[in-house]
Protein backbone atom coordinates (compact mmCIF):
# COMPACT_ATOMS: atom_id res chain seq x y z
CA UNK A 1 0.00 0.00 0.00
CA UNK A 2 1.21 3.48 -0.82
CA UNK A 3 2.10 5.65 2.14
CA UNK A 4 -0.93 7.84 1.53
CA UNK A 5 -4.06 7.21 -0.51
CA UNK A 6 -6.72 9.65 -1.57
CA UNK A 7 -10.36 8.86 -0.80
CA UNK A 8 -11.11 7.15 -4.10
CA UNK A 9 -7.96 5.03 -3.89
CA UNK A 10 -8.76 4.12 -0.29
CA UNK A 11 -12.23 2.96 -1.31
CA UNK A 12 -10.79 0.72 -4.03
CA UNK A 13 -8.22 -0.67 -1.56
CA UNK A 14 -10.93 -1.49 0.98
CA UNK A 15 -13.13 -3.22 -1.60
CA UNK A 16 -10.17 -5.22 -2.87
CA UNK A 17 -9.28 -6.41 0.62
CA UNK A 18 -12.89 -7.42 1.31
CA UNK A 19 -12.60 -9.75 -1.67
CA UNK A 20 -14.77 -7.80 -4.12
CA UNK A 21 -14.28 -9.16 -7.64
CA UNK A 22 -17.03 -7.36 -9.57
CA UNK A 23 -18.68 -3.93 -9.48
CA UNK A 24 -21.76 -3.12 -11.57
CA UNK A 25 -22.32 0.50 -12.47
CA UNK A 26 -22.54 3.53 -14.68
CA UNK A 27 -20.24 6.55 -14.93
CA UNK A 28 -20.96 10.18 -14.10
CA UNK A 29 -19.15 13.48 -13.52
CA UNK A 30 -18.99 13.22 -9.73
CA UNK A 31 -17.63 9.66 -9.95
CA UNK A 32 -14.56 10.55 -12.00
CA UNK A 33 -11.99 10.26 -9.16
CA UNK A 34 -13.33 6.78 -8.30
CA UNK A 35 -13.21 5.69 -11.94
CA UNK A 36 -9.68 7.05 -12.27
CA UNK A 37 -8.60 5.03 -9.23
CA UNK A 38 -10.19 1.89 -10.68
CA UNK A 39 -8.32 2.51 -13.94
CA UNK A 40 -4.90 3.16 -12.40
CA UNK A 41 -4.66 0.70 -9.51
CA UNK A 42 -3.86 -3.01 -9.60
CA UNK A 43 -6.85 -4.45 -7.73
CA UNK A 44 -8.29 -7.40 -9.69
CA UNK A 45 -11.81 -5.95 -9.68
CA UNK A 46 -13.85 -6.27 -12.88
CA UNK A 47 -16.06 -3.22 -13.44
CA UNK A 48 -19.18 -4.17 -15.41
CA UNK A 49 -20.41 -1.12 -17.30
CA UNK A 50 -24.21 -1.20 -17.47
CA UNK A 51 -26.68 0.87 -19.48
CA UNK A 52 -28.88 1.83 -16.53
CA UNK A 53 -28.19 2.19 -12.81
CA UNK A 54 -31.35 0.32 -11.84
CA UNK A 55 -30.14 -2.73 -13.69
CA UNK A 56 -26.69 -2.41 -12.12
CA UNK A 57 -28.48 -2.87 -8.80
CA UNK A 58 -30.43 -5.90 -10.05
CA UNK A 59 -27.20 -7.44 -11.33
CA UNK A 60 -25.57 -6.95 -7.93
CA UNK A 61 -28.63 -8.54 -6.28
CA UNK A 62 -28.55 -11.76 -8.34
CA UNK A 63 -24.75 -11.87 -8.15
CA UNK A 64 -24.98 -11.86 -4.35
CA UNK A 65 -27.69 -14.55 -4.39
CA UNK A 66 -25.64 -17.04 -6.40
CA UNK A 67 -22.17 -16.38 -4.95
CA UNK A 68 -22.85 -15.77 -1.23
CA UNK A 69 -20.61 -12.71 -1.62
CA UNK A 70 -21.50 -9.03 -1.49
CA UNK A 71 -23.03 -7.55 -4.63
CA UNK A 72 -21.54 -4.11 -5.29
CA UNK A 73 -23.11 -1.48 -7.54
CA UNK A 74 -22.36 2.18 -8.07
CA UNK A 75 -23.78 5.26 -9.73
CA UNK A 76 -23.34 9.01 -9.95
CA UNK A 77 -25.13 11.81 -8.13
CA UNK A 78 -28.59 13.14 -8.91
CA UNK A 79 -30.57 11.00 -11.31
CA UNK A 80 -28.10 8.14 -11.10
CA UNK A 81 -28.60 7.91 -7.34
CA UNK A 82 -32.37 7.78 -7.76
CA UNK A 83 -32.25 5.06 -10.43
CA UNK A 84 -30.57 2.65 -8.01
CA UNK A 85 -33.47 2.78 -5.55
CA UNK A 86 -35.72 0.00 -6.96
CA UNK A 87 -32.91 -2.53 -6.66
CA UNK A 88 -32.19 -1.51 -3.08
CA UNK A 89 -35.72 -1.87 -1.79
CA UNK A 90 -36.03 -5.27 -3.50
CA UNK A 91 -32.73 -6.63 -2.16
CA UNK A 92 -33.21 -5.28 1.35
CA UNK A 93 -36.68 -6.76 1.70
CA UNK A 94 -35.32 -10.06 0.34
CA UNK A 95 -32.40 -10.10 2.83
CA UNK A 96 -29.81 -9.90 0.05
CA UNK A 97 -26.60 -7.94 0.82
CA UNK A 98 -25.71 -5.35 -1.77
CA UNK A 99 -23.50 -2.31 -1.27
CA UNK A 100 -24.37 0.77 -3.27
CA UNK A 101 -21.78 3.48 -3.76
CA UNK A 102 -22.96 6.81 -5.09
CA UNK A 103 -20.91 9.92 -5.69
CA UNK A 104 -22.18 13.38 -4.85
CA UNK A 105 -21.52 17.07 -5.21
CA UNK A 106 -18.54 18.44 -3.23
CA UNK A 107 -19.09 19.01 0.48
CA UNK A 108 -18.03 22.61 -0.08
CA UNK A 109 -20.85 23.11 -2.62
CA UNK A 110 -23.74 22.00 -0.42
CA UNK A 111 -26.54 24.51 -0.19
CA UNK A 112 -25.24 26.55 -3.14
CA UNK A 113 -27.56 24.97 -5.71
CA UNK A 114 -24.97 22.87 -7.55
CA UNK A 115 -26.21 20.59 -10.31
CA UNK A 116 -27.43 17.18 -8.99
CA UNK A 117 -27.46 18.17 -5.30
CA UNK A 118 -29.64 15.71 -3.38
CA UNK A 119 -29.99 14.54 0.22
CA UNK A 120 -28.99 10.99 -0.60
CA UNK A 121 -28.79 9.79 2.98
CA UNK A 122 -32.42 10.70 3.58
CA UNK A 123 -33.40 9.17 0.24
CA UNK A 124 -31.83 5.80 1.02
CA UNK A 125 -32.78 5.68 4.71
CA UNK A 126 -36.02 3.65 4.38
CA UNK A 127 -34.58 1.35 1.72
CA UNK A 128 -31.41 0.11 3.42
CA UNK A 129 -30.27 -1.63 6.56
CA UNK A 130 -27.58 1.03 6.98
CA UNK A 131 -26.39 4.04 4.98
CA UNK A 132 -24.19 7.08 5.39
CA UNK A 133 -22.78 10.15 3.69
CA UNK A 134 -19.03 10.72 4.01
CA UNK A 135 -17.92 14.19 5.04
CA UNK A 136 -14.20 13.56 5.54
CA UNK A 137 -11.93 11.21 3.60
CA UNK A 138 -10.62 9.66 6.80
CA UNK A 139 -14.15 8.29 7.43
CA UNK A 140 -14.11 6.08 4.32
CA UNK A 141 -12.43 2.96 5.75
CA UNK A 142 -14.66 2.88 8.84
CA UNK A 143 -17.74 3.35 6.68
CA UNK A 144 -16.77 0.42 4.46
CA UNK A 145 -16.10 -1.78 7.50
CA UNK A 146 -19.50 -0.87 8.94
CA UNK A 147 -21.21 -1.57 5.62
CA UNK A 148 -19.71 -5.06 5.33
CA UNK A 149 -20.51 -5.85 8.96
CA UNK A 150 -24.13 -4.74 8.55
CA UNK A 151 -24.61 -6.62 5.29
CA UNK A 152 -23.29 -9.96 6.51
CA UNK A 153 -24.39 -10.24 10.15
CA UNK A 154 -27.88 -10.83 11.56
CA UNK A 155 -30.49 -10.47 8.85
CA UNK A 156 -28.55 -9.62 5.66
CA UNK A 157 -29.53 -6.42 3.92
CA UNK A 158 -28.43 -3.51 1.78
CA UNK A 159 -26.08 -0.66 2.62
CA UNK A 160 -25.27 2.61 0.88
CA UNK A 161 -22.30 4.97 0.99
CA UNK A 162 -22.53 8.45 -0.50
CA UNK A 163 -19.10 9.78 -1.47
CA UNK A 164 -18.82 13.49 -2.35
CA UNK A 165 -16.54 14.48 -5.21
CA UNK A 166 -14.01 16.44 -3.15
CA UNK A 167 -13.80 13.76 -0.45
CA UNK A 168 -12.61 11.33 -3.12
CA UNK A 169 -9.57 13.56 -3.68
CA UNK A 170 -8.56 14.15 -0.06
CA UNK A 171 -5.98 11.98 1.71
CA UNK A 172 -6.75 9.10 4.09
CA UNK A 173 -4.41 8.32 7.02
CA UNK A 174 -2.62 4.99 6.60
CA UNK A 175 -3.59 4.02 10.17
CA UNK A 176 -7.26 3.78 9.10
CA UNK A 177 -6.58 1.28 6.31
CA UNK A 178 -7.59 -2.13 7.66
CA UNK A 179 -10.41 -4.60 7.13
CA UNK A 180 -12.24 -6.93 9.50
CA UNK A 181 -11.84 -10.60 8.47
CA UNK A 182 -14.98 -12.72 8.29
CA UNK A 183 -17.30 -10.20 6.64
CA UNK A 184 -16.39 -11.05 3.05
CA UNK A 185 -19.27 -13.54 2.70
CA UNK A 186 -22.68 -14.00 4.28
CA UNK A 187 -24.08 -15.01 6.66
CA UNK A 188 -21.32 -14.12 9.12
CA UNK A 189 -21.07 -14.34 12.92
CA UNK A 190 -24.02 -16.72 13.12
CA UNK A 191 -25.93 -17.46 16.32
CA UNK A 192 -28.19 -20.31 17.36
CA UNK A 193 -31.63 -20.33 18.98
CA UNK A 194 -32.00 -20.89 22.71
CA UNK A 195 -31.50 -24.53 23.83
CA UNK A 196 -34.77 -24.75 25.77
CA UNK A 197 -36.74 -23.36 22.82
CA UNK A 198 -35.12 -25.88 20.49
CA UNK A 199 -36.19 -28.69 22.85
CA UNK A 200 -39.77 -27.34 22.95
CA UNK A 201 -39.88 -27.24 19.14
CA UNK A 202 -38.58 -30.79 18.84
CA UNK A 203 -41.14 -32.03 21.37
CA UNK A 204 -44.00 -30.45 19.41
CA UNK A 205 -42.72 -31.88 16.11
CA UNK A 206 -42.45 -35.37 17.56
CA UNK A 207 -45.97 -35.20 19.06
CA UNK A 208 -47.65 -33.81 15.92
CA UNK A 209 -49.52 -36.31 13.76
CA UNK A 210 -49.58 -34.23 10.56
CA UNK A 211 -47.00 -31.42 10.71
CA UNK A 212 -45.73 -29.45 7.72
CA UNK A 213 -42.84 -27.06 7.15
CA UNK A 214 -43.09 -23.82 5.16
CA UNK A 215 -39.69 -22.49 4.07
CA UNK A 216 -38.80 -18.96 3.05
CA UNK A 217 -35.71 -17.62 1.33
CA UNK A 218 -33.56 -17.69 4.46
CA UNK A 219 -33.08 -21.46 4.23
CA UNK A 220 -31.00 -21.02 1.07
CA UNK A 221 -29.33 -17.86 2.39
CA UNK A 222 -28.22 -19.79 5.48
CA UNK A 223 -27.12 -22.84 3.48
CA UNK A 224 -29.50 -25.01 5.52
CA UNK A 225 -30.68 -27.22 2.65
CA UNK A 226 -28.98 -30.42 3.84
CA UNK A 227 -30.03 -29.87 7.46
CA UNK A 228 -33.62 -29.39 6.30
CA UNK A 229 -33.47 -32.50 4.13
CA UNK A 230 -32.20 -34.59 7.05
CA UNK A 231 -34.97 -33.35 9.34
CA UNK A 232 -37.86 -33.92 6.95
CA UNK A 233 -36.63 -37.32 5.81
CA UNK A 234 -36.25 -38.46 9.42
CA UNK A 235 -39.77 -37.31 10.35
CA UNK A 236 -41.45 -37.80 6.93
CA UNK A 237 -42.77 -34.22 6.98
CA UNK A 238 -44.08 -32.44 3.84
CA UNK A 239 -42.27 -29.26 2.87
CA UNK A 240 -43.93 -26.29 1.20
CA UNK A 241 -42.08 -23.15 0.17
CA UNK A 242 -42.70 -19.52 -0.50
CA UNK A 243 -41.78 -18.23 -3.96
CA UNK A 244 -38.44 -17.03 -2.57
CA UNK A 245 -37.98 -20.25 -0.64
CA UNK A 246 -37.68 -22.42 -3.75
CA UNK A 247 -34.50 -24.43 -3.56
CA UNK A 248 -34.82 -25.13 0.17
CA UNK A 249 -35.45 -28.70 -0.95
CA UNK A 250 -35.00 -30.05 -4.48
CA UNK A 251 -38.15 -29.47 -6.52
CA UNK A 252 -38.35 -33.17 -7.37
CA UNK A 253 -37.82 -34.37 -3.79
CA UNK A 254 -40.69 -36.68 -2.69
CA UNK A 255 -41.31 -34.52 0.39
CA UNK A 256 -41.49 -31.22 -1.51
CA UNK A 257 -45.16 -30.34 -2.11
CA UNK A 258 -44.20 -27.10 -3.86
CA UNK A 259 -44.97 -23.40 -3.60
CA UNK A 260 -47.97 -22.33 -1.54
CA UNK A 261 -49.89 -19.10 -1.48
CA UNK A 262 -51.69 -16.79 -3.84
CA UNK A 263 -48.89 -16.64 -6.44
CA UNK A 264 -47.78 -20.08 -7.62
CA UNK A 265 -49.87 -22.04 -5.17
CA UNK A 266 -52.79 -24.23 -6.29
CA UNK A 267 -55.68 -25.90 -4.52
CA UNK A 268 -53.64 -29.07 -4.03
CA UNK A 269 -50.83 -27.30 -2.15
CA UNK A 270 -53.34 -25.21 -0.19
CA UNK A 271 -54.88 -28.45 1.05
CA UNK A 272 -51.47 -29.67 2.27
CA UNK A 273 -51.36 -26.63 4.54
CA UNK A 274 -55.01 -26.89 5.55
CA UNK A 275 -54.68 -30.48 6.82
CA UNK A 276 -51.70 -29.73 9.08
CA UNK A 277 -52.00 -29.96 12.85
CA UNK A 278 -48.69 -28.06 13.26
CA UNK A 279 -46.92 -25.58 10.96
CA UNK A 280 -43.19 -24.91 11.25
CA UNK A 281 -42.24 -21.65 9.51
CA UNK A 282 -38.52 -21.53 8.71
CA UNK A 283 -37.07 -18.19 7.62
CA UNK A 284 -40.50 -17.16 6.38
CA UNK A 285 -42.33 -13.99 7.36
CA UNK A 286 -45.78 -15.59 6.92
CA UNK A 287 -46.89 -12.65 4.79
CA UNK A 288 -50.06 -12.15 2.78
CA UNK A 289 -48.93 -13.91 -0.40
CA UNK A 290 -47.66 -17.08 1.29
CA UNK A 291 -50.71 -17.50 3.52
CA UNK A 292 -53.36 -16.18 1.10
CA UNK A 293 -54.03 -13.30 3.47
CA UNK A 294 -53.55 -15.39 6.61
CA UNK A 295 -56.16 -18.00 5.77
CA UNK A 296 -53.83 -21.00 5.22
CA UNK A 297 -52.79 -21.93 7.85
CA UNK A 298 -55.72 -20.70 9.88
CA UNK A 299 -55.30 -18.73 13.08
CA UNK A 300 -55.85 -21.75 15.37
CA UNK A 301 -53.09 -23.97 13.94
CA UNK A 302 -50.14 -24.31 16.36
CA UNK A 303 -47.04 -22.55 15.01
CA UNK A 304 -43.29 -22.96 15.45
CA UNK A 305 -41.36 -20.08 13.89
CA UNK A 306 -37.62 -19.99 13.23
CA UNK A 307 -36.05 -16.79 11.90
CA UNK A 308 -32.82 -14.83 12.19
CA UNK A 309 -34.90 -11.69 12.82
CA UNK A 310 -36.95 -11.71 16.01
CA UNK A 311 -39.11 -8.91 14.63
CA UNK A 312 -40.78 -11.27 12.14
CA UNK A 313 -41.91 -13.84 14.74
CA UNK A 314 -45.37 -13.55 16.25
CA UNK A 315 -46.42 -10.73 13.92
CA UNK A 316 -49.11 -12.60 11.96
CA UNK A 317 -49.64 -15.77 13.97
CA UNK A 318 -49.65 -16.60 17.67
CA UNK A 319 -46.49 -18.67 18.05
CA UNK A 320 -46.09 -21.70 20.32
CA UNK A 321 -42.29 -21.69 20.03
CA UNK A 322 -40.13 -18.83 18.80
CA UNK A 323 -36.68 -19.82 17.57
CA UNK A 324 -34.46 -16.79 17.00
CA UNK A 325 -31.31 -17.82 15.20
CA UNK A 326 -29.56 -18.98 12.08
CA UNK A 327 -31.54 -21.61 10.17
CA UNK A 328 -28.62 -23.99 9.55
CA UNK A 329 -27.22 -23.95 13.08
CA UNK A 330 -30.66 -24.28 14.64
CA UNK A 331 -31.78 -27.11 12.35
CA UNK A 332 -28.50 -28.92 13.01
CA UNK A 333 -29.21 -28.75 16.74
CA UNK A 334 -32.80 -29.90 16.21
CA UNK A 335 -31.59 -32.86 14.15
CA UNK A 336 -29.29 -33.96 16.96
CA UNK A 337 -32.16 -33.93 19.46
CA UNK A 338 -34.51 -35.68 17.02
CA UNK A 339 -31.99 -38.47 16.55
CA UNK A 340 -31.86 -38.91 20.33
CA UNK A 341 -35.64 -38.70 20.93
CA UNK A 342 -37.16 -40.13 17.76
CA UNK A 343 -38.67 -43.09 19.60
CA UNK A 344 -41.14 -40.68 21.24
CA UNK A 345 -42.91 -40.04 17.94
CA UNK A 346 -46.43 -41.55 17.69
CA UNK A 347 -46.83 -44.46 15.27
CA UNK A 348 -50.03 -42.93 13.86
CA UNK A 349 -48.20 -40.04 12.17
CA UNK A 350 -49.48 -39.22 8.67
CA UNK A 351 -47.30 -40.32 5.72
CA UNK A 352 -45.73 -37.12 4.39
CA UNK A 353 -44.48 -38.69 1.17
CA UNK A 354 -47.97 -39.90 0.35
CA UNK A 355 -49.44 -36.46 1.05
CA UNK A 356 -46.91 -34.90 -1.34
CA UNK A 357 -47.40 -37.59 -3.98
CA UNK A 358 -51.16 -37.04 -4.07
CA UNK A 359 -50.76 -33.25 -4.06
CA UNK A 360 -48.26 -33.36 -6.92
CA UNK A 361 -50.50 -35.70 -8.91
CA UNK A 362 -53.48 -33.38 -8.42
CA UNK A 363 -51.35 -30.39 -9.35
CA UNK A 364 -49.40 -31.80 -12.30
CA UNK A 365 -52.15 -33.72 -14.13
CA UNK A 366 -54.00 -30.62 -15.40
CA UNK A 367 -50.67 -28.85 -15.92
CA UNK A 368 -49.33 -31.60 -18.19
CA UNK A 369 -52.54 -31.62 -20.20
CA UNK A 370 -52.02 -27.93 -20.98
CA UNK A 371 -48.24 -28.31 -21.34
CA UNK A 372 -48.67 -30.88 -24.09
CA UNK A 373 -51.31 -28.87 -25.93
CA UNK A 374 -50.62 -27.71 -29.49
CA UNK A 375 -52.90 -24.71 -29.01
CA UNK A 376 -51.96 -21.42 -30.67
CA UNK A 377 -50.91 -19.00 -29.24
CA UNK A 378 -48.49 -21.15 -27.27
CA UNK A 379 -49.62 -21.84 -23.69
CA UNK A 380 -47.27 -20.70 -20.89
CA UNK A 381 -47.40 -24.20 -19.40
CA UNK A 382 -45.66 -25.56 -22.50
CA UNK A 383 -42.72 -23.18 -22.02
CA UNK A 384 -42.12 -24.27 -18.42
CA UNK A 385 -42.47 -27.95 -19.34
CA UNK A 386 -39.92 -27.57 -22.14
CA UNK A 387 -37.38 -25.93 -19.85
CA UNK A 388 -37.91 -28.58 -17.16
CA UNK A 389 -36.86 -31.19 -19.71
CA UNK A 390 -34.18 -29.35 -21.69
CA UNK A 391 -32.20 -27.22 -19.24
CA UNK A 392 -29.13 -28.57 -17.44
CA UNK A 393 -30.15 -29.58 -13.93
CA UNK A 394 -27.92 -26.90 -12.37
CA UNK A 395 -29.23 -24.04 -14.53
CA UNK A 396 -30.27 -20.75 -12.90
CA UNK A 397 -33.62 -19.34 -14.04
CA UNK A 398 -34.41 -15.66 -13.42
CA UNK A 399 -38.07 -14.76 -13.89
CA UNK A 400 -39.87 -11.44 -13.96
CA UNK A 401 -42.84 -10.97 -11.62
CA UNK A 402 -45.52 -10.65 -14.34
CA UNK A 403 -46.59 -13.59 -16.48
CA UNK A 404 -43.51 -15.77 -15.78
CA UNK A 405 -43.63 -15.69 -11.97
CA UNK A 406 -46.74 -17.76 -11.14
CA UNK A 407 -45.99 -20.39 -13.79
CA UNK A 408 -42.35 -20.86 -12.87
CA UNK A 409 -43.11 -20.67 -9.15
CA UNK A 410 -45.68 -23.43 -9.46
CA UNK A 411 -44.21 -25.71 -12.10
CA UNK A 412 -40.45 -25.18 -12.54
CA UNK A 413 -38.78 -28.19 -10.90
CA UNK A 414 -35.09 -28.04 -10.17
CA UNK A 415 -33.63 -31.46 -9.45
CA UNK A 416 -31.15 -30.08 -6.93
CA UNK A 417 -31.51 -27.81 -3.94
CA UNK A 418 -29.97 -24.35 -3.67
CA UNK A 419 -30.33 -21.12 -5.61
CA UNK A 420 -31.59 -22.16 -9.05
CA UNK A 421 -34.65 -19.90 -9.29
CA UNK A 422 -34.59 -16.14 -8.76
CA UNK A 423 -37.47 -13.71 -8.95
CA UNK A 424 -38.08 -10.34 -7.32
CA UNK A 425 -41.04 -11.08 -5.09
CA UNK A 426 -40.53 -8.41 -2.42
CA UNK A 427 -41.83 -5.52 -4.54
CA UNK A 428 -42.35 -7.10 -7.93
CA UNK A 429 -40.99 -4.39 -10.24
CA UNK A 430 -40.90 -5.27 -13.93
CA UNK A 431 -37.58 -5.38 -15.79
CA UNK A 432 -35.68 -7.56 -13.31
CA UNK A 433 -34.98 -10.88 -15.04
CA UNK A 434 -32.56 -9.89 -17.82
CA UNK A 435 -30.32 -7.91 -15.49
CA UNK A 436 -30.53 -10.57 -12.79
CA UNK A 437 -29.40 -13.16 -15.33
CA UNK A 438 -26.38 -10.97 -16.14
CA UNK A 439 -25.41 -10.81 -12.46
CA UNK A 440 -25.93 -14.56 -12.07
CA UNK A 441 -23.93 -15.35 -15.22
CA UNK A 442 -21.00 -13.22 -14.07
CA UNK A 443 -21.15 -14.71 -10.58
CA UNK A 444 -21.49 -18.33 -11.76
CA UNK A 445 -20.02 -18.38 -15.29
CA UNK A 446 -19.96 -22.19 -15.33
CA UNK A 447 -23.77 -22.46 -15.13
CA UNK A 448 -26.44 -21.86 -17.78
CA UNK A 449 -28.37 -18.73 -16.84
CA UNK A 450 -31.83 -18.02 -18.19
CA UNK A 451 -33.95 -14.86 -18.18
CA UNK A 452 -37.71 -15.31 -18.62
CA UNK A 453 -39.63 -12.09 -19.11
CA UNK A 454 -42.90 -10.81 -20.44
CA UNK A 455 -42.82 -8.33 -23.29
CA UNK A 456 -43.79 -5.61 -20.82
CA UNK A 457 -40.68 -6.33 -18.79
CA UNK A 458 -38.56 -6.55 -21.93
CA UNK A 459 -39.42 -2.93 -22.66
CA UNK A 460 -38.02 -1.91 -19.26
CA UNK A 461 -34.66 -3.60 -19.76
CA UNK A 462 -33.95 -3.80 -23.50
CA UNK A 463 -30.84 -1.59 -23.26
CA UNK A 464 -28.97 -4.28 -21.34
CA UNK A 465 -28.93 -6.42 -24.50
CA UNK A 466 -25.88 -4.36 -25.40
CA UNK A 467 -24.24 -5.30 -22.08
CA UNK A 468 -24.92 -8.98 -22.76
CA UNK A 469 -23.54 -8.73 -26.29
CA UNK A 470 -20.46 -6.73 -25.25
CA UNK A 471 -19.62 -9.17 -22.45
CA UNK A 472 -20.46 -12.18 -24.68
CA UNK A 473 -22.54 -13.72 -21.88
CA UNK A 474 -24.17 -17.00 -23.01
CA UNK A 475 -27.52 -16.14 -21.43
CA UNK A 476 -30.74 -17.66 -22.76
CA UNK A 477 -33.46 -15.01 -22.91
CA UNK A 478 -37.11 -15.96 -23.37
CA UNK A 479 -39.74 -13.33 -24.09
CA UNK A 480 -43.30 -14.40 -23.32
CA UNK A 481 -44.87 -12.19 -25.93
CA UNK A 482 -48.57 -11.48 -25.48
CA UNK A 483 -48.80 -7.70 -26.06
CA UNK A 484 -50.35 -6.92 -22.70
CA UNK A 485 -49.55 -6.05 -19.11
CA UNK A 486 -51.02 -9.41 -18.32
CA UNK A 487 -51.18 -9.39 -14.54
CA UNK A 488 -53.22 -6.19 -14.52
CA UNK A 489 -55.53 -7.27 -17.34
CA UNK A 490 -56.19 -10.61 -15.64
CA UNK A 491 -56.99 -8.73 -12.43
CA UNK A 492 -59.34 -6.41 -14.35
CA UNK A 493 -61.06 -9.51 -15.72
CA UNK A 494 -61.52 -11.22 -12.36
CA UNK A 495 -62.21 -8.25 -10.13
CA UNK A 496 -63.57 -5.49 -12.37
CA UNK A 497 -66.04 -7.29 -14.65
CA UNK A 498 -63.69 -7.20 -17.66
CA UNK A 499 -63.49 -3.41 -17.71
CA UNK A 500 -60.11 -3.33 -19.43
CA UNK A 501 -58.30 -0.02 -19.44
CA UNK A 502 -54.85 0.97 -20.70
CA UNK A 503 -53.19 -2.44 -20.48
CA UNK A 504 -52.75 -3.47 -24.14
CA UNK A 505 -49.90 -2.44 -26.44
CA UNK A 506 -48.69 -3.31 -29.94
CA UNK A 507 -46.57 -6.40 -30.55
CA UNK A 508 -42.82 -5.96 -30.93
CA UNK A 509 -40.65 -8.34 -32.93
CA UNK A 510 -38.24 -9.01 -30.08
CA UNK A 511 -36.13 -11.36 -32.18
CA UNK A 512 -35.36 -8.53 -34.60
CA UNK A 513 -34.51 -6.23 -31.70
CA UNK A 514 -32.03 -8.78 -30.36
CA UNK A 515 -30.60 -9.29 -33.85
CA UNK A 516 -29.93 -5.56 -34.03
CA UNK A 517 -27.60 -6.02 -31.04
CA UNK A 518 -25.88 -8.93 -32.80
CA UNK A 519 -27.56 -11.58 -30.65
CA UNK A 520 -28.77 -14.83 -32.30
CA UNK A 521 -32.54 -14.93 -32.02
CA UNK A 522 -35.65 -16.87 -33.01
CA UNK A 523 -39.36 -16.18 -33.11
CA UNK A 524 -41.64 -19.15 -32.32
CA UNK A 525 -45.37 -19.26 -33.01
CA UNK A 526 -45.85 -23.01 -33.55
CA UNK A 527 -45.72 -24.99 -30.27
CA UNK A 528 -44.34 -28.02 -32.09
CA UNK A 529 -41.23 -26.01 -32.99
CA UNK A 530 -40.60 -24.78 -29.45
CA UNK A 531 -38.43 -27.67 -28.21
CA UNK A 532 -36.13 -27.70 -31.21
CA UNK A 533 -35.58 -23.94 -31.07
CA UNK A 534 -34.98 -23.96 -27.32
CA UNK A 535 -32.52 -26.82 -27.69
CA UNK A 536 -30.54 -24.82 -30.27
CA UNK A 537 -30.55 -21.74 -28.09
CA UNK A 538 -29.56 -23.64 -24.92
CA UNK A 539 -26.68 -25.46 -26.60
CA UNK A 540 -25.28 -22.36 -28.28
CA UNK A 541 -22.28 -20.93 -26.48
CA UNK A 542 -23.47 -17.38 -27.03
CA UNK A 543 -26.25 -15.04 -25.98
CA UNK A 544 -29.58 -16.16 -27.44
CA UNK A 545 -33.12 -14.80 -27.42
CA UNK A 546 -36.33 -16.67 -28.21
CA UNK A 547 -39.45 -14.60 -28.79
CA UNK A 548 -42.44 -16.85 -28.00
CA UNK A 549 -45.90 -15.76 -29.13
CA UNK A 550 -47.90 -16.75 -26.07
CA UNK A 551 -51.45 -16.93 -24.77
CA UNK A 552 -52.45 -13.69 -22.97
CA UNK A 553 -52.49 -14.07 -19.21
CA UNK A 554 -56.14 -13.06 -18.83
CA UNK A 555 -57.10 -16.09 -20.96
CA UNK A 556 -54.74 -18.52 -19.24
CA UNK A 557 -55.13 -20.92 -16.30
CA UNK A 558 -52.45 -19.22 -14.22
CA UNK A 559 -51.84 -20.51 -10.68
CA UNK A 560 -53.00 -17.30 -8.99
CA UNK A 561 -55.72 -17.76 -6.37
CA UNK A 562 -57.55 -14.50 -7.01
CA UNK A 563 -58.20 -15.53 -10.62
CA UNK A 564 -59.20 -19.12 -9.91
CA UNK A 565 -62.76 -18.45 -8.87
Amino acid sequence: MAEKLNGAEALVWMLQHYGVKHIFGLCGDTSLPFYDALQRLDHGIDHVLTRDERHAGYMADAYARVTKRIGVCEGPSGGGATYLLPAFVEANESSIPILGITSDVPVTSRGKFPLTELNQQALYQPLTKWNTTIDLAEQIPAAVRTAFREMTTGRPGTTHICLPHDVQKNLVPESEMWVQPGHETYPAQRYIANDSDIQKAVTLLLKAKSPIIICGGGVVISGAELALEKLVEKLNIPVCTTVSGQGSLAGTHPLNAGVVGSNGGVLATRNVVAQADLVFFISCRAGSTTTEHWRFPNRTTPIIHLDIDAQTIGVNYKTEVALVGDAKLTLDAMNQLIDEQFSKRPSSTVNGKEICRLAKEEKMTPFLKLALSNAVPILPERIVHSLNRLLPKDAIVCADPGTPCPYFSAYFLSEISGRHFITNRAHGALGFAMSAAIGAAIGRPNLKCVAVMGDGSFGFTVGELETIARRKLPILMLVISNSVYGWIKASQKSGYDKRYFSVDFDRTDHAKVAAAYGIPSWRVEDPQQLDSVLKLAIESNSPALVDIITQPLQDAAAPVSQWMG
